[in-house]
């Protein structure tokens, strides 16, 4: 009983760090210990012992402000991890070869439960406005190209999309996105017969996106979908969609496309 008791003292005192760390990556710009501790809803001293544990591992430091951030050896292992992962190591030249092509952000996300997560990003060196997305940021599906797309492959009825959506509310980005599961199935539907996903405005205004699949691991079922993304007034939909072809070819062999 005793030894059972120990093992579940280890097990939440490995959440409490695990919840501490999760914080952290919240705060770029750092954080005291008090506020970490009304942010994980735990007394200091707790918080304090959980933050030692991860400044011995590296993973945590404090800055010449006493604040706590990010550890360089957790953000090494983070980096080395993401440029070593076979999807992203697969994807960057079709990034490459599309952000040097139309100039503006390109994006490979994947779909995760009700939303998408971007799991790479090229920019373009000179020229685009940044973008608001990170690798590993997220985004509701429903309001992005890239989750329209992916949602198309899963959810082929109205019924399959009302119990997708169920008792949650779609939040609307902007005036331009869907909010009822009904406006959602026929967006899905247009999708599935385009063989494209578009975000004309949905998520961010005056930024526009068009998406296509990516067969990484199976011919018939996409790992994700790479997606442009740029300013309505420089990169207008109508032009990203009437290049489509251009897309779909750098997207299948980005090395012998031109």
């Amino acid at each position: 009983m005793k030894e059972q008791e120990l093992d579940a003292d280890k097990l939440v005192g490995s959440d409490r760090v695990l919840a501490v760390l999760a914080e952290l990556a919240k705060h770029p710009q750092g954080v005291g210990l008090e506020d970490m501790a009304r942010a994980v809803s735990s007394a200091k001293p707790t918080v304090h012992r959980a933050l030692a544990s991860l400044r011995r591992a590296g993973f945590a430091a404090q800055d010449g402000y006493g604040r706590y951030v990010l550890g360089d050896e957790f953000l090494r292992l983070a980096f080395a991890h993401h440029e070593a992962r076979p999807d992203h190591v697969r994807v960057q030249p079709v990034l490459e070869r599309l952000c040097e092509r139309y100039g503006e952000t390109v994006h490979y996300a994947a779909l995760d439960g009700r939303d998408v997560v971007y799991r790479s990003k090229l920019d373009p060196v000179s020229g685009a406005v940044r973008l608001t997305s990170v690798v590993g940021g997220r985004n509701p599906a429903h309001c992005t190209a890239v989750g329209k797309l992916l949602l198309s492959f899963i959810l082929s009825t109205e019924q399959q999309v009302r119990d997708w959506v169920g008792e949650h509310e779609l939040t609307r980005r902007t005036e331009h996105s869907v909010g009822t599961a009904e406006q959602l199935h026929a967006a899905l539907t247009r999708t599935r017969q385009d063989g494209y996903g578009v975000d004309d405005q949905e998520n961010e205004p005056g930024v526009n996106c068009l998406a296509v699949p990516i067969f990484l691991t199976s011919p018939t079922v996409p790992s994700g979908a790479i997606s442009i993304s740029g300013l309505a007034y420089r990169t207008p939909l109508k032009k990203l969609v009437d290049d489509l072809p251009a897309i779909q070819a750098i997207v299948a062999n980005p090395a012998e496309s031109s």
